[in-house]
């Protein structure tokens, strides 16, 4: 046993470097580790109970999210709302752009729930290639590094397209929501959260179905008739 321990004076051998390689594969945007999502900075959602439940304790300020309603127009935007408004007034804010929305956006309603109208951009795309081009808009702004958040809305997007939009928002340090249809949940996708929503009384009911780093299952959250602005219950 006294051989194996180290004679008085030794200089303890350095650590072994580490591989160049393997520290810039390590540092690529497009690789996750286990117990990175907690460190990441987040922008609350505005419902308490639903940021216990998401990584970090809010939605990614730096990622590609997607959510997934029954049909356009049942909650989605709302769902989003309280932090779109929180962003957009911010003294350093930089855009919040929306790309391809199926609804008209009525901005007094949206004055109303705290956004910043002066710092919305809406992108129109062709109809004759709708989502084609919606999405190339979409990963554009994303990665344009001028965008705080960027929203999409989207019929069809393949895991190839869906991966694309994640990296571009990941370097363009924003924060990416594509709406997609409920039937959406079935096919795998690379974003690093996916939210399915549907009707729920004066509410709707939220069901994380992919959570990097968080919780999965349903709470329901109700809207709040102040305002139009939702509110969370447990």
């Amino acid at each position: 046993m006294a051989a194996d321990l180290p004679r008085q004076g030794a200089v303890p051998s350095s650590p072994p470097s580490v591989d160049p390689r393997l520290e810039r594969l390590l540092a690529h945007p497009a690789l996750w580790r286990a117990g990175s999502a907690s460190r990441a900075p987040v922008w609350p959602s505005g419902f308490a109970p639903l940021d216990e439940r998401l990584p970090g304790g809010g939605w990614p300020r730096s990622g590609l999210i997607e959510i997934l309603p029954a049909r356009f127009g049942q909650g989605e935007l709302r769902l989003i709302l309280p932090a779109l408004a929180a962003i957009t007034r911010r003294s350093e804010a930089r855009w919040c752009v929306w790309v391809a929305p199926p609804l008209q956006p009525f901005a007094p309603a949206l004055s109303a729930a705290g956004i910043a109208l002066t710092r919305l951009l809406i992108v129109r795309a062709p109809q004759r290639e709708r989502w084609p081009a919606a999405l190339w808009a979409f990963e554009q702004a994303l990665g344009s590094g001028a965008c705080d958040s960027v929203l999409a809305w989207a019929k069809q997007a393949s895991a190839r397209q869906v991966r694309r939009l994640q990296l571009a928002a990941q370097r363009g340090n924003a924060l990416g929501v594509l709406f997609r249809p409920r039937e959406s949940a079935r096919e795998a996708s690379p974003a690093m959260l996916r939210v399915a929503l549907e009707p729920r009384g004066a509410g709707v009911r939220v069901t994380l179905l992919k959570s990097r780093g968080g919780a999965r299952g349903a709470l329901d959250l109700t809207w709040t008739a102040a305002r139009g602005e939702p509110g969370g219950v447990p």
